[in-house]
């Protein structure tokens, strides 16, 4: 199979996925927008309403953090079972193993650019001005996507190997959620030593942060950062691919003897 055609099918299997995802529900493509805007209202409810969070741009700066998150968990997880979920199609022809997990990112990417769509929208609407720096926020988006590739690679072997690893995998979800400044500053932290750090060992948060930077502050991110991180992200990706192709064969017998 050429890399076009790897390409190719990946696309294809997400789209085919969207479109029958899209066919169950009443409002279809519409709880693209739906599901993250009501996540969005649990958080601020709890930590604006009823806590009474002290920033005057909560609202903009939760979106920020959990419509991104939001992309990183639901990707990560649904990616993680898609050898699993892919059993009987597995037994039946020799693809790619890579082919599952790469698709499913591929269709919460198409998801993503409508509540990115409806991001900028609101924020614009709140008087923040739209201009040049915002596209800044392109490699942000690339490397976000990258991450989002490697982990989904990382958990969906995992997953194959024991299918425990979805519990785990969830576990580490709702650690994230908490600890990559999705409701809170990363920057607010009295200890800058103690932020530096968090922005250093987890790369969501750093992501997160370059979102706010660049959206609401009009800042240009941490350039050398970015670039390092993407390439270290991109460098463990191919590795992975590499374990994908050598352990094929192995990782089919895992799923069909499951």
């Amino acid at each position: 199979m050429t890399l076009r055609h790897y390409l190719s099918l990946i696309d294809d299997i997400a789209r085919m996925a969207l479109k029958a995802d899209a066919a169950r529900f009443y409002f279809g493509y519409l709880w693209w927008l739906i599901e993250p805007l009501l996540y969005v209202a649990v958080f601020y409810v709890v930590f604006d309403v009823l806590l009474g969070s002290k920033r005057a741009d909560f609202l903009a700066f939760l979106m920020c953090g959990k419509l991104t998150f939001i992309w990183f968990s639901k990707s990560v997880i649904q990616a993680s079972r898609s050898i699993v979920a892919s059993k009987g199609l597995i037994g039946k022809i020799d693809l790619p193993k890579s082919l599952f997990p790469l698709a499913s990112v591929q269709e919460g990417m198409y998801r993503q650019l409508a509540v990115f769509a409806l991001l900028l929208t609101y924020l614009m609407a709140q008087g923040y001005a739209a201009s040049a720096s915002w596209l800044w926020i392109l490699p942000v988006l690339v490397v976000q996507y990258l991450l989002i590739v490697l982990a989904s690679l990382i958990g969906a072997y995992l997953v194959c190997l024991v299918f425990d690893f979805t519990l785990i995998i969830g576990l580490a979800m709702t650690f994230l959620l908490f600890t990559s400044g999705i409701f809170w500053d990363v920057r607010a932290l009295p200890n800058p030593q103690m932020a530096d750090w968090v922005l250093t060992l987890n790369p969501l948060a750093f992501l997160i942060d370059a979102y706010r930077q660049v959206l609401m502050y009009g800042h240009v991110p941490d350039l050398v950062h970015l670039a390092v991180l993407g390439l270290v992200i991109a460098v463990l990706a191919l590795l992975t691919l590499q374990v994908y192709r050598r352990n094929s064969q192995f990782l089919a017998l895992r799923v069909i003897t499951s």
